[in-house]
């Protein structure tokens, strides 16, 4: 406070999607939305679902949640127009004031790796594992990125409907992680044996079927999170043993995998489990071996943990700009 007693404005953060690109660490963002995660399941975390407003020529997006253990709450808004998406994370602390405001594509394409690495993590048995990746755009490799820190891969079979662009990204993975990558011919070939699969496609109808997954498989569903859209065929959803979502009042809104299912008579919502449930111990493991789903839709709370690693990182830095806003 000033001699008179004015409050000062607080300083916050200006980072830009450069910025993002230059702090942000992957171990570290799996870590902080693992620990969000097991917040959530024991109910000290809270977090809203996405909602939309429709617009002439738009679509805004608006998804908000708090995060105590990194010590903030705050929000991501994103516009889609004219086949552009301009994402913007508003970080604030638990005092209130307003700690950063960051450019947020890249750092959402982490955080949605990540979770999907803290899913494999604690729904599937350690061990060594063939991963099948459906899908080459900008979400497939920090999925590919997330998987490589916390399983043995194998191998990483890749498959989209672009022949040139599966084969660039299969080797430039092959590079980069350091695992072996396979330019699959068909989603079939890919499938067909492997213990993980991801689908990370904008593919409004199933990119796979049913009786191509191993009985033992996790499938993770990145792509669909509108209700009309489906990655996964019913048959699919009803061959899984468990199938767990990252929250359920998201889900029930926009999980076109599952909403589609249920009303085909596959899926019963009673038996969905929380990722947050699962990750704070609240799930016990089946005896026998099944396929495990899960379907990701990205919570603010993913956002906050992205957030809270990135913006402590420049803090320690320092050099970024800065503005007195609220």
């Amino acid at each position: 406070m000033t001699s008179q007693g004015a409050i000062l404005p607080a300083v916050a953060l200006i980072l830009r999607e450069s910025d993002v690109q230059d702090l942000i660490e992957m171990d570290e963002v799996i870590a902080a939305l693992e620990a969000a995660m097991r917040e959530l399941g024991e109910g000290e975390a809270q977090n809203e679902p996405r909602r939309r407003a429709f617009a002439p020529g738009g679509l805004l997006n608006v998804m908000f949640a708090s995060y105590p253990g990194g010590k903030c709450t705050g929000l991501k808004a994103y516009t889609v127009s004219n086949g552009r998406v301009r994402f913007l994370v508003a970080m604030f602390g638990l005092d209130g004031a307003l700690e950063a405001l960051i450019e947020a594509d890249f750092m959402g394409a982490y955080r949605t790796g990540a979770a999907t690495a803290v899913a494999a993590k604690a729904l599937r048995v350690p061990g060594e594992a063939t991963v099948a990746l459906i899908g080459t755009g900008w979400q497939a490799a920090t999925q590919a990125l997330a998987l490589s820190r916390v399983l043995e891969i194998k191998e990483l079979r890749v498959f989209s409907r672009n022949a040139d662009r599966r084969a660039t990204f299969a080797a430039e993975q092959e590079e980069q992680l350091g695992v072996a990558a396979v330019d699959a011919p068909s989603a079939e070939a890919a499938v067909t044996g492997a213990d993980i699969v991801v689908t990370v496609t904008t593919s409004q109808t199933p990119v796979l079927e049913a009786g191509w997954v191993e009985p033992h498989a996790l499938v993770a569903a990145i792509g669909s999170n509108f209700p009309n859209r489906a990655e996964l065929p019913p048959e699919l959803v009803g061959r899984a043993q468990t199938v767990v979502v990252d929250q359920l009042a998201a889900a029930q809104l926009e999980s076109g995998d599952l909403i589609q299912a249920a009303e085909a008579g596959k899926f019963d919502w009673s038996q969905a489990v929380e990722l947050a449930t699962v990750v704070a111990g609240g799930w016990e493991r089946p005896e026998r071996p099944g396929i495990t789903l899960f379907e990701s839709h990205g919570l603010a709370l993913w956002d906050l943990a992205a957030a809270s690693v990135v913006v402590a990182a420049a803090r320690r830095r320092g050099s970024f700009e800065e503005i007195e806003l609220l």
